[in-house]
């Protein structure tokens, strides 16, 4: 005989709505009256100051901020070389470093070297930041690509039966990040350097920063400020692309040589020194071009293009004209890249390797 275990008794209610009814136990009516709301609405607001902070710690940020600092205490340094070679290249004044510097004295006192030096310190400190942190990022993704490509081959292109491999590791990952960093940071900063040459030729006419700007938008619009750009690219990239694939050359096969990890603070200033002079007599006669766009039109005779006016200046001065001023320009740049490199070595030794982000 089998015997029924007794059930247990379960109050039942009954809801319904317009379509339909549905008994449910009696616990979850009396819990629907006790919590009314049919859910919780919960927001969680995203941690902004962790994520800023995540953010500035990262090994990019801190590299920026390395060329931002070097590039600042640098053109506060060599403001003076940078007004004498600009005034020499675009042929303003005499043609000699000491004339410049008595004429620029004459007429406008000590502080007439530094015109200008204030929209210069505005351009470097976002240019260099902007050159130097998109060098370090492309030259390691570029290396990282190289690394992958080792270990699973090159792109292949199959022909029916033929097999084609393609070897991409004759790219130099340093010519890479020096081309992009030279291209990257002259569309970003390019107006910058166009409302510094006018106040370093002419304070008279633009005597600030705003009234520069103002006049060079007015005269021309937006692509006044862009005066300039294609012969400055075209001549930026040979010379960023020398320039930092020298001094990576150059430091990398001294510390093989002597055997050693890293170049002490005078072996860098040399070095870069030597890589901003190779760099800057290399591309010096699209320097010269680019000068002659930039400033033209305050002597009346802006020429057409960049073939124009390496033809205007063979015509009125012969080939050595596409080399005037290059003097001033070696006394301004080699200086002004050996302590960039100093100072860029000697912040990142602080943000970044101190950090162990290296």
């Amino acid at each position: 005989m089998v015997q029924n275990k007794p059930t247990q008794k379960k109050n039942f209610c009954i809801m319904g709505d317009v379509y339909g009814v549905l008994m449910v136990p009696k616990e979850l009516e009396l819990e629907k009256v006790n919590n009314p709301l049919p859910f919780q609405l919960k927001i969680q607001l995203p941690n902004v100051g962790k994520a800023t902070k995540d953010f500035l710690r990262t090994r990019e940020v801190r590299e920026f901020f390395s060329g931002a600092l070097a590039g600042a205490m640098t053109k506060a340094v060599l403001g003076p070389l940078e007004t004498i070679r600009t005034r020499m290249v675009v042929g303003v004044g005499p043609r000699n470093i000491a004339g410049s510097f008595i004429e620029v004295i004459e007429q406008q006192g000590w502080q007439g070297l530094w015109a200008g030096n204030a929209v210069n310190m505005l351009r470097i400190i976002p240019t260099q930041a902007i050159e130097l942190g998109t060098f370090e990022c492309v030259k390691r993704a570029v290396t990282v690509a190289h690394e992958k490509n080792k270990e699973k081959g090159g792109p292949k292109l199959q022909i029916g039966d033929m097999s084609l491999n393609f070897s991409f590791s004759w790219i130099s990952p340093t010519a890479v990040g020096g081309a992009a960093a030279g291209f990257v940071s002259t569309l970003a900063c390019h107006p910058l350097e166009v409302l510094k040459d006018r106040l370093t030729i002419s304070p008279e006419i633009y005597p600030s920063i705003s009234i520069a700007l103002r006049k060079t938008y007015k005269d021309g619009g937006i692509g006044a400020l862009y005066s300039g750009l294609c012969p400055t690219l075209i001549g930026m990239l040979p010379y960023s692309t020398c320039y930092y694939f020298m001094y990576e050359t150059v430091k990398n096969s001294y510390c093989q040589a002597k055997k050693k990890k890293n170049l002490n603070r005078a072996e860098m200033l040399l070095v870069g020194a030597l890589s901003g002079l190779t760099a800057s007599t290399i591309s010096f006669p699209l320097e010269v071009a680019r000068k002659r766009l930039m400033v033209g039109a305050l002597q009346g005779k802006c020429p057409a293009n960049m073939a124009a006016a390496l033809s205007e200046v063979i015509r009125e001065e012969g080939l050595k004209g596409l080399y005037r001023g290059w003097g001033a320009s070696c006394l301004k740049v080699m200086p002004s890249s050996g302590i960039t490199w100093m100072f860029y070595e000697a912040w990142k030794d602080i943000l970044v390797i101190q950090k162990g982000l290296l």
